[in-house]
């Protein structure tokens, strides 16, 4: 018992510690895209469907979207982190990996709407700075996260390592 518990508490350690860099990288993205939107908004003034799903201003459509493709890009880069370091997930047979993406990709999905709900809350209808509104979603996001994923997706390796 008092392994199991040590042993948490160094995933959880290790887990934040990657979701710290998850996030700094998240708002890298987002900082990014914030740039570069204007230029193709005023670039690409003849692409409607660019006009209308991303340069929308009301609600910055923009934003949104540079957080969703922020978290996404995230996710991917911390699945492997969490698999191979935080929960030592060695398998690397292709079926197993994917049983375990796949769960990981739904929790990605539950817990990347939680935050971008609170994103766009905070942003849209507080008219908090995206700064803020990152650091407030993300580590509500990762906490989340954690939970779902050491209890339901890398659960097998965790029971193993404790027999």
């Amino acid at each position: 018992m008092k392994h199991e518990k040590n042993n948490a508490k160094k995933q959880m350690l290790l887990y934040f510690t990657f979701a710290v860099f998850m996030m700094i990288l998240n708002y890298g993205i987002q900082k990014i895209n914030q740039i570069i939107s204007p230029i193709l908004c005023s670039s690409f003034t003849g692409i409607e469907w660019l006009q209308l799903l991303y340069c929308t201003k009301e609600p910055n459509m923009s934003e949104f979207i540079g957080s969703a493709i922020a978290v996404s890009l995230t996710y991917i880069i911390k699945f492997f982190l969490d698999k191979f370091f935080v929960f030592r997930a060695m398998s690397k047979k292709l079926k197993q990996t994917s049983r375990e993406f796949t769960k990981y990709l739904f929790f990605a999905v539950l817990t990347t709407l939680e935050n971008l709900g609170i994103q766009f809350i905070l942003t849209n209808l507080f008219h908090t700075p995206i700064e803020l509104s990152v650091f407030i979603a993300l580590p509500i996001g990762y906490l989340t996260k954690f939970f779902l994923d050491r209890t339901y997706v890398f659960q097998n390796e965790i029971l193993s390592e404790n027999l």
